[in-house]
């Protein structure tokens, strides 16, 4: 009785197909088709994706995702601030400001209605007889008003900064750290205004947070060891600018400068082995501290 020929082996996603070639995982036959290049050999579809799943995804040294190289965050917030902005702009269309301010045609200076509702006010009196302001419990205001701006040259000026800053510092700390430093920041600065300045003076920008970059980006690069040498000339003309320039909330720039310097220190110096438990806790004490301040100056101010 003669023996039946060996029968060739197929691929095992495609049965019509020989192949002598077999995964070096799983060691199922596979066809050029289905073939994907491995540090040895060639592994089938399945053996990849699963290699995948158990492979730990990549981490910046302060233990944020790398997709903070794309810079999405910066992108997203830039465009919210544009986006208030045109709504600003919208919501004055029957006053007397050409684009939302009212200077230079309405490049600069001078408020809206939006800017009115969203600005850091501590207390004031509004012309029907009513008190608004953060001390009546408006205390979305100090989370908006880094959103608004008086004026596009404003607008501007804060967008350039945070496109050079914000991409730097997402692709160093990841999305969600840089996004809680600029947050936090930008809190810190409106606490600080709505705390330090005068009640009836109403406050509002980005540059708050903005301030709290600059601070995260010297941490951060002292942290890794670069050359700071040309963030602090830009940092001491900034605040400069902040005690001469008529109009500026130099507790705003100061407060977010110191915030955001606090919460730099913790994302960069949080030890590797409880990093994200150090990073959140301490965030969450910073604004546990935010919010005491605030409470203690609306207990200041009770009407």
């Amino acid at each position: 009785m003669s023996e039946s020929p060996p029968t060739a082996p197929v691929c095992y996603r495609h049965p019509g197909r020989e192949t002598y070639v077999r995964c070096t995982r799983c060691e199922r036959p596979i066809c050029p088709d289905c073939m994907r290049d491995a540090s040895v050999g060639h592994q089938c579809p399945e053996c990849v994706t699963e290699g995948r799943r158990a492979q730990r995804p990549a981490r910046t040294v302060f233990g944020g995702g790398t997709a903070g190289r794309q810079g999405y965050v910066t992108k997203a917030l830039v465009a919210l601030n544009v986006l208030a902005m045109l709504i600003s702009i919208y919501s004055d269309r029957g006053g007397d400001s050409v684009i939302g301010g009212s200077g230079f045609g309405g490049l600069a200076g001078g408020g809206t209605p939006i800017t009115n509702w969203g600005s850091v006010l501590g207390l004031a009196m509004t012309p029907s007889g009513e008190l608004e302001g953060v001390a009546t419990g408006d205390y979305y205001r100090l989370i908006t008003a880094m959103f608004l701006h008086y004026g596009v040259i404003h607008l501007l000026m804060n967008m350039w900064a945070l496109w050079v800053l914000g991409r730097t510092l997402e692709a160093a700390l990841g999305p969600a750290r840089f996004l809680a430093l600029y947050l936090i920041a930008g809190i810190g600065g409106n606490v600080a205004a709505y705390v330090f300045s005068s009640p009836n003076t109403a406050t509002a920008g980005a540059s708050t947070a903005i301030f709290g970059l600059f601070a995260g980006l010297f941490v951060i690069m002292r942290r890794l060891g670069r050359d700071t040498s040309a963030v602090i000339p830009v940092l001491v003309v900034n605040l400069a600018f902040t005690f001469l320039a008529p109009g500026i909330s130099i507790a705003g720039h100061l407060g977010g400068l110191v915030t955001g310097a606090a919460m730099s220190l913790l994302l960069a110096y949080a030890p590797p082995s409880r990093r994200t438990l150090v990073q959140a806790v301490g965030g969450g004490l910073i604004l546990l501290g935010l919010i005491f301040l605030t409470l203690a100056r609306t207990a200041a101010l009770a009407i």
